[in-house]
């Protein structure tokens, strides 16, 4: 033990020594090395350091555990049960008002025929034809419906064709419906916008905005006529056919709706889908809302997840992208970095708001997600999380129960 101490320190004391070639000379001011650092990655020679001992190297010292653990799901009870012939899906952020759990989500009836048939009188997706409801709970398991909340518009609006993927924000005493809106006709090329609806009271009634406070960009430029989304002359911005899944969170005194984007001539690259976020910033929950110039904020994702946390604002980043799976912070809303990686994060997830955000992970604690019980029908799912430190096996000092056998 004494010896490999020795040769550690003698490593170590060389500095540059780590830095031969082919370490370019650039990188080796990024490379701090200690002896406490090199025992916790398994180096014994800073001579040779592969590409992956030198990403290791460069880690902060702040990347820790505090983010990292397991999930499980389980089926709720009551209006929210699966129902054949329903779809149900994607669940805004758990609130509570007056001792009572609210969450919003997007409704449909019927199968989903796509885009070979009639688009005017069939449905092309899960979530098209949709129209906003909730639900109340008393203990966050068994749920009552409600009813409707907004309702897709009259014929010729913006939003006639469906509402859906929507978020609650409270704010003083009045509470905000964010959600994606599709106008008739459902093609391929549509650009979905975002919608807003307010009210004094979480059982409503809603007033909805007149036109939608999100737009796509408007600088890719299709190619022909023909129905298809992934032949463009120009692509345009990250957000230049879609934006989806909105949240609006009350940050530093103005309003941050945070966004998917999905780019015109999308692509498949080495991290899958191109699916990036973005955000819009404005001084009232009505808006105005002005993109941020800094978009896009992600190089991944999918549904928005994000919340206050230790003064800026963290995201879950899944499905999509290089940097899918991962917990990301930003200190001002707009420039996220990885803190965490997440496997298997449940999809789609409504967050309960009544927990502590401070915390790593408690808001992972308990919330809702949605299960594809088939292509057709969906239906909204309870999950629970709890942080993983350790990895034994059964019967092994600091097991319980087995439940670290994986």
């Amino acid at each position: 033990m004494g010896l490999q101490k020795i040769a550690v320190a003698l490593m170590v004391a060389a500095g540059l020594n780590a830095c031969q070639p082919p370490v370019a000379e650039k990188d080796c001011d990024k490379i701090v090395i200690t002896p406490e650092k090199v025992d916790f990655l398994g180096i014994t020679d800073t001579t040779h350091l592969s590409a992956a001992s030198k990403r290791a190297l460069r880690w902060p010292d702040e990347l820790t555990n505090e983010w990292f653990g397991e999930f499980e799901q389980f089926y709720l009870q009551g209006d929210l049960a699966y129902e054949e012939g329903v779809v149900r899906r994607d669940p805004s952020a758990l609130i509570k008002v007056d001792g009572k759990y609210f969450v919003w989500y997007s409704k449909s009836v019927g199968p989903t025929d796509g885009f070979a048939g009639d688009i005017e009188t069939e449905k092309v997706f899960p979530w098209d034809r949709c129209d906003i409801w909730y639900a109340t709970s008393e203990d966050g398991i068994t749920w009552k419906e409600e009813g409707m909340a907004v309702a897709r518009g009259e014929k010729g609006a913006y939003d006639d064709r469906s509402v859906f993927t929507v978020e609650i924000m409270e704010w003083e005493g009045m509470y905000y419906l964010s959600y994606q809106t599709v106008k008739s006709p459902y093609n391929v090329r549509v650009k979905n916008q975002v919608g807003l609806a307010w009210s004094d009271s979480p059982h409503g009634p809603w007033t909805k905005s007149k036109e939608p406070i999100l737009s796509p960009a408007d600088n890719g430029v299709w190619a022909g006529a023909e129905d298809n989304r992934f032949k463009v002359e120009k692509k345009g911005d990250f957000d230049s056919h879609k934006v989806h899944d909105p949240c609006i969170l009350p940050y530093k005194g103005k309003f941050y709706l945070y966004y998917k984007g999905e780019q015109m001539g999308e692509q498949i690259t080495f991290g899958g889908r191109q699916i990036r976020h973005g955000v819009a910033i404005a001084d009232n929950p009505k808006g105005p809302y002005v993109k941020s110039p800094y978009n896009p904020i992600s190089n991944s994702g999918h549904e928005i997840c994000v919340w206050p946390h230790k003064g800026g604002i963290a995201s879950l980043i899944t499905t999509d992208g290089p940097e899918k799976n991962t917990v990301q912070w930003s200190p001002d809303g707009i420039n996220f970095d990885i803190i965490a990686s997440i496997p298997a994060p449940p999809h789609a997830i409504g967050l309960d708001r009544t927990k502590d955000t401070e915390e790593p992970f408690a808001i992972f604690g308990f919330g809702l997600t949605h299960e594809y019980v088939s292509y057709d029908y969906q239906c909204i799912k309870g999950f629970r999380g709890k942080r993983k430190t350790t990895h034994v096996g059964k019967g092994e000092a600091g097991s319980t129960k087995g439940s670290d056998e994986k």
